[in-house]
């Protein structure tokens, strides 16, 4: 395989390593039995936790490595080759919820919440979309109405990745009135706990990819939340949610990355050790054409996505270079993973071969985190501001 051009010090690849190594004896091996029953063991996280990757970018002060950003999705693209479903959980806890709590939360909410979710005794959910706002996230209906010390909240939230299985959930819901609607001005945020009373775990989506990982529905009925709980300012909650965003696409974009590596290192193996007409499968021109453009439009993704975390570590903003990854990354792993079932022929098509899964997984990266569409607004309005 052709490795990255990028500069890496020891630590990253230190850190690289380790990631690759949990990749391959613990993921690799399970992922397509944990597909086959849409759950992994609880076990898996604490791992993750063990090994620092639930806390990368949190300071040493509240338990995290106190890492780059490079780093961080460096791990999480060799985490993503393993087993996607992983990834998916890393990713969310990294990059939303720890995050808007260390940037935007109190010093009470810092300590009491950061330090266990970076051990990974605590896993950490993010709650924006609802059944009826998915792209539009600003549309959200879910209500929040003060009652003394608490607030209490009513409604439900749709497509939250480790709902059922996060201890910290940070939601974005309304607080201004029905009567005055501020639109996105008039969103907070809030910490919300599994042991609150109102709160309900709901449908569990039965999904084509990703199937490891937990996308739930979560209802709100009358949940009462207390008022030290409410995230930074009132009204803020969305302007936090779009500011953290562009961590979260990053991760998905790393995610994406790892899938097509995966979806590239199996085709390669397969056809060394295909033989038809007397021959290798590589020794084909066709074939080995596919694998070049496989490999440069892989090398490209993770060459974009490393220069632009470089530059999110320098502090540049990157909000629109974070959508051209997210954007090239997903399509890449949709195209690569589309190749390699191509290569493999029927085997492709079947689950006894890992393609098949890598290319069932990779259609989602297209779609969360904004989707491809989304990634296209915001890059165009970026390169035609005046």
């Amino acid at each position: 395989m052709i490795e990255t051009l990028t500069h890496l010090s020891e630590q990253q690849r230190e850190i690289q390593q380790v990631a690759r190594d949990f990749a391959t004896e613990r993921l690799t091996p399970n992922a397509g039995a944990w597909d086959r029953v849409s759950e992994q063991p609880a076990s898996i996280v604490r791992e993750l936790g063990d090994l620092g990757f639930l806390g990368m970018l949190l300071p040493e002060e509240y338990g995290g490595l106190g890492l780059d950003s490079l780093s961080y999705l460096i791990a999480l693209e060799e985490i993503a080759a393993g087993d996607a479903s992983t990834a998916v959980a890393m990713s969310v806890h990294n990059s939303l919820p720890t995050e808007m709590i260390l940037a935007f939360g109190s010093e009470a909410q810092k300590t009491t919440f950061l330090p266990k979710m970076a051990t990974g005794e605590w896993l950490g959910a993010f709650a924006l979309s609802e059944p009826e706002a998915g792209s539009d996230a600003s549309a959200v209906s879910t209500q929040a109405v003060r009652d003394g010390d608490s607030w209490v909240l009513n409604g439900t939230k749709a497509w939250v990745t480790n709902g059922n299985r996060a201890q910290v959930i940070l939601a974005m819901v309304r607080t201004d009135t029905p009567g005055n609607r501020r639109g996105s001005r008039g969103i907070s945020a809030f910490i919300i706990t599994p042991d609150l009373p109102g709160f309900h775990v709901g449908k569990k989506e039965d999904k084509m990819g990703l199937r490891a990982s937990p996308t739930v529905q979560l209802s709100f009925d009358g949940l009462r939340v207390p008022a030290d709980r409410l995230l930074g300012a009132e009204g803020q909650g969305f302007v936090y949610a779009m500011q953290s965003l562009e961590a979260g696409r990053l991760g998905i974009a790393a995610q994406a990355v790892g899938i097509a590596k995966a979806a590239l290192e199996h085709a390669i193996k397969y056809t060394r050790q295909r033989h038809q007409f007397g021959k290798p499968l590589t020794e084909f021109q066709a074939v080995e054409f596919k694998l070049a453009d496989m490999a440069t439009r892989l090398h490209a993704s993770r060459a974009m996505l490393h220069t632009t975390a470089a530059a999110k570590d320098r502090g540049e903003n990157v909000g629109a270079h974070a959508a051209m990854s997210k954007l090239f990354a997903s399509e890449t792993a949709m195209w690569v993973t589309t190749q390699a079932i191509q290569l493999f022929g029927g085997y492709g098509y079947v689950t006894d071969y890992p393609v098949e899964r890598l290319f069932r997984d990779a259609k989602v990266t297209e779609i969360y985190e904004g989707s491809s569409e989304i990634q296209r607004i915001v890059i165009g309005r970026a390169v035609t501001a005046s």
